[in-house]
């Protein structure tokens, strides 16, 4: 591969990863970002593969932590869960921008936490 289409590849990632952090404000582009990822997911380097896998698992890992963080809103322990989960993507997110930059691969996909 040559590098004018690693790139155009790692571009894609790169806003995936900036559509993800835009989520926190307006949700709908976290969508977005999840559905490029999987649609890109096959047709990449390995090392870029693994960006996409981690994309997604942010996506569906959020979702689980704003669900159970709105349910228990009425308890105040709530509150605590979606401000942590806010803070999470961004790190998460902002991290794997990091390694992307670097093209490096994710290095812990399966981290539940920061990677």
């Amino acid at each position: 591969m040559n590098d004018t289409t690693k790139n155009d590849s790692s571009s894609i990632a790169k806003v995936n990863y900036i559509l993800q952090i835009i989520s926190t404000i307006i949700g709908i582009t976290g969508i977005i970002a999840v559905i490029v990822a999987y649609v890109n997911r096959d047709d990449s380097d390995d090392w870029l593969q693994t960006h996409y896998r981690f994309q997604i698992r942010t996506f569906w890992i959020s979702v689980i932590y704003i669900t159970l963080g709105v349910l228990l809103l009425q308890v105040m322990v709530g509150l605590f869960i979606l401000v942590f989960t806010f803070f999470w993507l961004v790190i998460r997110c902002a991290k794997g921008l990091k390694q992307l930059s670097n093209n490096a691969p994710v290095k812990n996909v399966e981290s539940w936490f920061f990677a």
